[in-house]
């Protein structure tokens, strides 16, 4: 068991090492949309890649259908493991709509030997998701 500071400067670390073996600008928050954004996601049990739609609710569901007008190109061409949720739960108060791709492997960020999985794994599914969104944004932004 790590203390809460061994387990802050863990993930630093991984965050840090990340960023050292796969150096890139990633879209993340630059998706000249504000509340449309794609995250990382690596924990104690999982690692994911997130799609999100974060909006007033309204403008929430204009964007998760339109999102969901694209699945089948989104599963057959870049991401066929993709999981669509329009209640995906990122923290105890925090709930958004979703698509989303995880590790099938076991992993950990308090496990140094299943992070060079967890960075290819990341690293990957991220460049799939950018290239997804490179090619449809015009269509999927409203």
């Amino acid at each position: 068991m790590f203390s809460k500071n061994e387990a802050k400067l863990l993930r630093q670390d991984f965050w840090t090492s990340f960023g050292k073996s796969f150096p890139r600008n990633w879209v993340l928050y630059n998706t000249n949309v504000k509340g449309l954004s794609f995250k990382f996601h690596f924990d104690t049990q999982t690692a994911y890649v997130a799609f999100c739609i974060d909006m007033n609710p309204i403008k929430q569901e204009a964007y998760w259908n339109q999102l969901l007008s694209h699945k089948s190109i989104l599963v057959s061409n870049f991401l066929p493991q993709a999981r669509f949720e329009d209640c995906f739960q990122v923290s105890d108060e925090k709930i958004l709509s979703a698509v989303y791709v995880s590790i099938e492997s076991k992993v950990s960020i308090h496990n140094k030997s299943t992070w060079r999985t967890a960075m290819e794994f990341l690293n990957e599914t991220m460049l799939k998701f950018e290239a997804f969104y490179a090619v449809y944004e015009n269509t999927i932004k409203i």
